[in-house]
């Protein structure tokens, strides 16, 4: 109990410090390159609330993670995957559903900080987000987005929203599958008390999307997720259940076509 309310005092505490600092970095104009205190601010509030939380987190593959225009798509068990993920990247953005855009100082300074915000009930909202990431992306960034969409209470996989592969197929940016294992013996699903721990992030070999189209979203999504499911189960012992997408499913959510998809150009 002492340390969960530790751990929530830090996490305020880190969001006013570091979410503060990323906004006036935004209001003087400052760009986020890396290096810049925009850049540094979703990396400072992780390691800080890691660091509260008594989380050791090990790396796996992190020579994977390295280089710029990524997309990095990984599960999604606890609220703590936002900062054990953002501590151990630079140059990226995540994508994020526009709930938590309404959080106050988190939400301003996430935006501050390059987070792009998706309406996934808004089909059109939702393609210029999307839009919105690709341009990042182009621009040198590399982007985290959840694929699953929300937390679990367990560990197995759950099907995969088809946005982050429209996302780096439109970016023709490669995915680094990206697989949390360890925040749910941390901060266990619906309880309230939080224990220290090691949490491993697996960094997996990046798959390319060059020359992919709008038509391959659905083989892309079950590869990454195929590749995610095949390192659970070996060294975890998690079985994943297997997943084929349907046609009938849209990248959002809601019947969106190959014309709402985000556009690459040739050169």
């Amino acid at each position: 109990m002492i340390r969960t309310v530790w751990v929530l005092l830090c996490t305020a505490v880190a969001t006013i410090l570091h979410g503060c600092g990323a906004i006036m970095g935004a209001m003087l104009g400052q760009d986020d390159r890396p290096g810049s205190l925009r850049e540094r601010a979703p990396r400072n509030w992780g390691r800080m609330i890691n660091w509260a939380a008594g989380v050791t987190v090990q790396v796996h593959g992190g020579e994977h993670r390295l280089g710029d225009q990524h997309v990095f798509v990984a599960n999604h068990i606890s609220w703590l995957d936002i900062a054990v993920v953002a501590a151990h990247l630079r140059s990226f953005k995540f994508g994020a559903k526009a709930e938590l855009k309404r959080i106050p100082i988190f939400g301003r300074a996430a935006a501050a900080a390059g987070t792009v915000y998706i309406e996934r009930e808004n089909r059109k909202a939702a393609f210029d987000a999307y839009k919105d990431a690709a341009s990042k992306i182009q621009a040198g960034a590399s982007v985290v987005v959840f694929a699953e969409g929300t937390r679990a209470a367990s560990y197995a996989l759950r099907p995969f929203k088809k946005g982050p592969f429209v996302l780096a197929i439109a970016a023709q940016a490669p995915i680094v599958p990206t697989l949390i294992y360890g925040t749910l013996e941390v901060k266990p699903h619906g309880q309230f008390g939080m224990r220290p721990g090691t949490v491993h992030v697996h960094f997996l070999e990046p798959i390319p999307t060059v020359g992919l189209t709008y038509a391959d979203r659905d083989t892309l999504a079950v590869r990454v997720r195929d590749r995610m499911a095949d390192v659970l189960e070996h060294e975890y012992g998690v079985v994943s259940t297997p997943w084929a997408p349907r046609r009938a499913e849209s990248a959002v959510g809601d019947g969106a076509t190959a014309a709402d998809v985000p556009t690459h150009s040739a050169d």
